[in-house]
């Protein structure tokens, strides 16, 4: 199990504020996401939304997901037990 647990934001999408909860590998994926796509995590997040079927958390973490088979991040790390793992190695 990655460590850090879950980790809750607010945002305002669609003009509406609302609490997303993610593991911290899941937000620092996203946020590379919308870097490599010129947008804002809000943005994304709002994208995300507007294409979904169920829960946002549970959408971004399919999206994500899916970016990564589709190669569109880079070598990040994931944390496993206080141990940094390549995300390649795991």
């Amino acid at each position: 199990m990655l460590a850090g647990g879950v980790r809750k934001r607010s945002l305002r999408i669609a003009g509406h504020a609302t609490s997303i909860s993610l593991e911290p590998a899941f937000w620092q994926a996203l946020g590379e996401l919308a870097r490599r796509r010129g947008m804002s995590v809000p943005a994304l997040v709002a994208a995300i939304d507007g294409r979904r079927s169920g829960n946002l958390s549970s959408a971004i973490r399919l999206f994500v997901l899916a970016s990564a088979r589709r190669g569109e991040l880079g070598g990040g790390e994931a944390v496993e037990g206080g141990t940094s793992w390549p995300i390649s190695s795991i």
